[in-house]
């Protein structure tokens, strides 16, 4: 198994970030609805997408680009960040492919995973690998949204909406050649998913499945009395200063706002060092546009894809998982235009199906992982690749 990152490091040496969570299941605001939580610690080897641009290339508007081994990354590598997003590839063993050295070898099944509010791509990263160990034909693309992790620093023209959000993908992974068999997006990503099915025929194959995870495909019902709401975090988050001295106040100042440790705890991974190696002073920036993050969720709450749901296109199955836990709010009508769409769906040779995560809140790939493992299986399984069939 193999990564693939376009993201250069700020220093030599930088390492990949590291998610340390809490466990605690009995806080006086228990979960957050629609944000991200943090996970286990997260270290690994991550082999770079080195690019290379002469004048010459760039006035022919090609590119020079060649993949770094694994074993050469260990040893030091070149980076170069795509101008669209920041993205991971994960690759299973027994993918020998890239998307800008070889184009004669055929392209292997490829999954796209996409983070909530105030996330990041590595979110995903211990859940895709883990994917890769299990199904070695296939690669997945862990991506940055706009204005979050490594692509705040790409400034992108507003408005930031699910909609442009979603275009930005489709962009990426059009400029990577690669056509997804998979998307997987989590809260205000699931929403991102069904955009991009809502815009593009292409670069998405057919059959795609689409799995949206704890979000509904229209209006967002999220959270209540006690819980922790993101709404009420960006904007708390919008009154800090852009520079902090220490962590630790943030996470104090958001304790005695009442959001729970666990959120706080977690909020502080989207802060970078800023100061210079050696000095005696410590300072910290945010890794996010918070004023981007605004705008996006509340296009989140708004956004209305039912349509792709009850109509949905030929060869493309969407599929929906509910926490069971989930402090996310969905309501009779939902679950049961769902339903009455699951059987539409399969007259006009399409899909929606409805799925159930126990023992798990809104946080689906942390509270219950395994769980999720086996749900979504099923999307990987029977895809042969340069004659390799992946197995379950």
């Amino acid at each position: 198994m193999s990564a693939v990152s376009n993201f250069a490091p700020c220093c030599s040496g930088a390492r990949s970030v590291c998610f340390a969570g809490t466990e605690s299941k009995s806080r006086s605001r228990s979960n957050l609805a629609l944000i991200q939580r943090p996970f286990e610690n997260d270290k690994f080897h991550v082999s770079r997408l080195a690019l290379r641009h002469s004048s010459r290339a760039a006035r022919d508007l090609s590119v020079r680009m060649a993949l770094v081994d694994e074993r050469l990354a260990r040893r030091g590598n070149v980076a170069k960040t795509s101008e669209i997003l920041a993205y991971d590839i994960v690759q299973g063993a027994l993918v020998r492919w890239s998307s800008v050295m070889d184009r004669s070898l055929p392209e292997p099944p490829t999954a796209v995973f996409l983070h909530g509010i105030l996330g990041s791509r590595k979110n995903w990263g211990t859940f895709a690998r883990r994917l890769a160990q299990e199904f070695p034909t296939w690669q997945f693309l862990l991506v940055d949204l706009r204005c979050h992790g490594d692509s705040a620093s790409k400034k992108k023209r507003g408005p930031h909406t699910v909609a442009s959000t979603a275009l930005d993908v489709l962009k990426l992974v059009g400029q990577l050649r690669i056509t997804p068999r998979v998307l997987v997006g989590h809260s205000f990503g699931g929403k991102v998913a069904l955009s991009m099915v809502e815009q593009a025929a292409k670069p998405l194959a057919r059959p795609v499945k689409v799995w949206s995870l704890d979000a509904t495909p229209g209006k967002v019902r999220s959270g209540g009395d006690g819980d922790d709401h993101p709404a009420e975090l960006i904007s708390f988050l919008s009154t800090l200063p852009e520079e902090v001295s220490s962590k630790r106040d943030v996470v104090n100042a958001l304790l005695q706002q009442g959001f729970s440790k666990d959120v706080a705890q977690w909020v502080v991974t989207n802060l970078r060092p800023t100061s210079s190696p050696g000095s005696s002073s410590s300072s910290f920036s945010w890794a996010f546009d918070l004023k981007g993050i605004a705008e996006m969720y509340q296009s989140y709450e708004e956004t209305n894809l039912w349509e792709i749901v009850e109509d949905v296109p030929r060869g493309v199955h969407v599929n929906f998982l509910k926490a069971e836990r989930s402090l996310h709010r969905w309501a009779l009508e939902d679950l049961q235009r769902i339903h009455a769409a699951e059987e539409i769906a399969a007259e006009e040779g399409g899909g929606v199906e409805m799925h159930v995560l126990e023992d798990a809140g809104h946080w689906v790939h942390a509270d219950n992982p395994d769980g999720l493992f086996r749900i979504l299986s099923s999307s990987f399984k029977g895809v042969k690749t340069q004659g390799i069939s992946s197995q379950g």
